[in-house]
C-alpha cells in the first residue's frame, strides 16, 4: 500500500477534527465541515485526489451508517416510544411518500426530466438522515421536550426502508421497464419492514444475552457489541430485510437492557460513531467536484427551498395533526427535516445501475444535502430556543465507570465535579440528601483523595466520587449540580413558584390560591387538564393555560402528570 495514501487519509481526519470546535463556535454543523474538507481534498480542490470508486464509497457509507444507527439506538430511551413511535412511523412511511411526490413535481419542473427520473430524485431526497439528526440534537447541548426529540430521532432511524423501497423500485422501472416492478417493489417494502424489525429485536436480545454471559477483558465488550451489531445488519440485508432498521432496533434493545459494562460500551461507541461520520462525509465529499454542482445551482436551490419551506411543512402538518402537537412543535419538526448522508448514498444506486442522467441525480442530491446542512443545521438550535421547546436538564456525571463485580450488582463509580454558586459556600457531607443505596467513595481536592466523613466540608472545585446505580443518576445530578442554567431554563422561571400534585382538583386550587377557573368543572384534576390538551401523551414542559394561571408539567409517570408547576400571571 502506498504510504502517501494513508498519510493523506490520516491528515484529512486530523484536519476535520481540529476544525470541529470552530464549527461549534460559529454555529455551523460539524458534518458540513467534514463534507467540505472531503470536497477540498478532491480533484477540484487543493488536495487533487481523484476518487471515483462508487462501489467502495457505497460500502464504506453503508457500514458507517450502520455504526451511527447502532450508537443512536443505544441512546434512545424506550420510554420515548410512548409519545414518539406512532407519529414517527407515520412520518417515516406516509410522510416519506408525500415528500417524494412533492419533490418530484418540483424536480420535473426545474430540471426538465422524464417523470420517472423526477420521481427518482424525489425518492432519494425524501428521508431525513439519522447521522445528521443524532449529531445535531446530541451535539448542540439541546434538551428538547420529549415529544419533539423522540419523534425526530425515531423518524430518522426508521424512514430508510421506505426511501430505499421507492428508490430501488424506480431504478428497476427505469432500467428494465418491467411491468411488475411496482408489485415486486411493494413486496420488497414488506420484506424490508417485516424482516428488518423482528430481526433487529431478536438480534438485540441475543447480543444482550451474549454480553451478559461471557467474561472478557473490559475493553473487548464495546468491540463485541459493535461486531455483533454489524453481523445483525449484514445478515438482515442478506435475507432481504432492512439492515439499517435492524441495527437501529438492536441498539434500542441493548440500550434499554441491563448490560455488563454499558457505560464503557456507550463511551467507546460514541467515538466510533464520530469516526464513522468522519469517514462517511469525507468519502462522500471526495466523490463530488464543486465544478459539477455549479451548473445545477439554480434549479437545486429552487428544489431545496421548496423542500424546506413548502413540502416538509405540509407533510408534517398533514400527518401529525391528530397526535396533539402544538404549533410550535409542528413548526420545529417541519424545520428539522435534515438531509445528510442517506440521500447521497441512495443517489449512488442510479450511478451503479448506469441510468441516464444518473450524474445529474447524484449531484442534485448532494447539492440539496449541502443546502439543508447550511440552512437548517445552522439555525436549529436558535429556533428551538426561540420556540421555547427546551426543558431544564440535569447535569450528567463527569465520568461513569462500571464495577463489573457480581457483589456490586448494577452499581457504578460516578464522578461529580462540584461547581457553581451553590457550592461557593462549603457544605458538610453529612447534610447532603443522596438517594438510597448510594455511598460516597471519596472526595478529590487539589490532586489529593480525602476520606469522606460526615464533618468533611466540600465546596466548588472538589470532585465527589460515589457508588450509585443508573436509576438514580437524574436524582443525583439534581442534588449535586451547581451550574446555573440559562434564565429561561432556571427551575423557578420555567416551572413557576408553586409545585402541585397532578391529582389536585381545580376546585381545591381555586380555594387555596384565590383564583377562578370559570370555564372548567371544579372536579377536574390537573392531570386530566394535561390529558385533554395532549390527547393522552403529556411530556415534561407541556403548558396548559387555565384562567389566570399557567400550568407546566413537571413530572410524568405512565402518561400521567404527577407534578405540576404553577405560574401566576403578573
Amino acid at each position: 500500500m502506498d504510504p502517501t495514501f494513508t498519510l493523506i487519509g490520516a491528515l484529512m481526519l486530523v484536519f476535520s477534527i481540529v476544525l470541529s470546535p470552530i464549527s461549534s463556535r460559529v454555529g455551523m454543523p460539524v458534518l458540513l465541515v467534514f463534507l467540505v474538507v472531503g470536497m477540498l481534498m478532491g480533484e477540484d480542490g487543493p488536495g487533487g485526489i481523484e476518487f471515483d470508486n462508487v462501489e467502495l464509497a457505497f460500502l464504506i457509507a453503508s457500514l458507517a451508517l450502520a455504526v451511527i444507527l447502532l450508537d443512536g439506538g443505544m441512546r434512545t430511551r424506550a420510554q420515548t416510544f410512548r409519545v414518539g413511535l406512532r407519529p414517527a412511523l407515520i412520518l417515516a412511511t406516509l410522510g416519506v411518500a408525500m415528500t417524494a411526490g412533492g419533490a418530484a413535481v418540483v424536480a420535473w419542473w426545474v430540471f426538465d426530466l422524464h417523470w420517472l427520473m423526477a420521481l427518482l430524485i424525489g425518492a432519494i431526497i425524501s428521508s431525513t438522515d439519522a447521522a445528521a439528526v443524532f449529531s445535531l440534537l446530541q451535539g448542540r447541548g439541546l434538551h428538547l421536550n420529549e415529544r419533539v426529540s423522540a419523534t425526530l430521532e425515531i423518524e430518522s432511524g426508521s424512514n430508510d426502508p421506505m426511501a430505499i423501497f421507492l428508490t430501488l423500485m424506480l431504478v428497476t422501472l427505469i432500467s428494465e421497464h418491467q411491468e411488475g416492478a411496482f408489485a415486486s417493489g411493494l413486496l420488497m417494502l414488506v420484506q424490508q419492514f417485516g424482516i428488518g424489525a423482528p430481526a433487529g429485536l431478536l438480534g438485540g436480545f441475543l447480543i444482550v444475552a451474549l454480553v451478559n454471559r461471557i467474561h472478557l477483558t473490559p475493553a473487548l465488550y464495546p468491540i463485541l457489541v459493535g461486531a455483533a451489531g454489524l453481523a445483525v445488519f449484514s445478515a438482515t440485508n442478506a435475507v432481504g430485510g432492512s439492515g439499517f432498521l435492524a441495527i437501529y432496533l438492536s441498539g434500542v434493545v441493548i440500550g434499554n437492557s441491563q448490560v455488563r459494562m454499558m457505560p464503557m460500551i456507550l463511551q467507546v461507541h460514541d467515538g466510533l460513531a464520530w469516526l464513522a461520520q468522519l469517514c462517511l462525509f469525507l468519502i462522500l465529499g471526495l466523490l463530488v467536484s464543486p465544478s459539477d454542482l455549479i451548473p445545477l445551482a439554480g434549479g437545486g436551490l429552487i428544489l431545496a427551498f421548496a423542500l424546506i419551506f413548502i413540502i416538509r411543512p405540509l407533510t408534517v402538518v398533514t400527518t401529525l395533526w391528530p397526535f396533539g402537537f402544538n404549533r410550535r412543535e409542528l413548526g420545529f419538526i417541519s424545520w428539522v427535516g435534515l438531509r445528510g448522508a442517506v440521500p447521497i448514498v441512495l443517489a449512488l444506486f442510479p450511478v451503479i445501475a448506469g441510468l441516464p442522467d444518473a450524474q445529474l441525480v447524484f449531484h442534485a442530491a448532494f447539492f440539496i444535502v449541502l443546502v439543508s446542512l447550511v440552512v437548517q443545521g445552522t439555525t436549529m438550535a436558535p429556533l428551538a430556543r426561540k420556540l421555547r421547546l427546551e426543558v431544564p436538564a440535569s447535569e450528567a456525571p463527569f465520568r461513569r465507570l462500571p464495577l463489573d463485580a457480581p457483589a456490586a450488582g448494577d452499581h457504578e463509580l460516578m464522578l461529580f465535579p462540584l461547581r457553581g454558586k451553590n457550592w461557593q459556600t462549603p457544605k458538610k457531607l453529612g447534610i447532603l440528601r443522596l438517594p438510597e443505596n448510594t455511598a460516597i467513595a471519596g472526595v478529590f481536592r487539589n490532586r489529593q483523595c480525602l476520606q469522606p466523613t460526615k464533618e468533611l466540608e466540600v465546596y466548588s472545585g472538589d470532585v465527589l466520587a460515589l457508588f450509585a446505580t443508573p436509576v438514580v443518576v437524574t436524582e443525583l445530578s439534581k442534588a449535586l449540580s451547581g451550574r446555573e442554567a440559562p434564565k429561561h431554563l432556571a427551575e423557578r422561571a420555567f416551572f413557576g413558584d408553586f409545585v402541585l400534585n397532578g391529582d389536585a382538583m381545580l376546585g381545591d386550587v381555586e380555594q387555596v390560591y384565590g383564583i377562578e377557573f370559570s370555564d372548567l368543572p371544579p372536579e377536574l384534576s390537573l392531570a386530566e387538564c394535561f390529558a385533554r390538551r395532549t390527547k393522552g401523551h403529556p411530556v415534561v414542559g407541556d403548558i396548559v393555560t387555565v384562567g389566570p394561571v399557567t400550568l407546566v408539567a413537571r413530572a410524568i409517570e405512565a402518561d400521567r402528570v404527577t407534578k405540576v408547576g404553577l405560574k401566576m400571571e403578573t
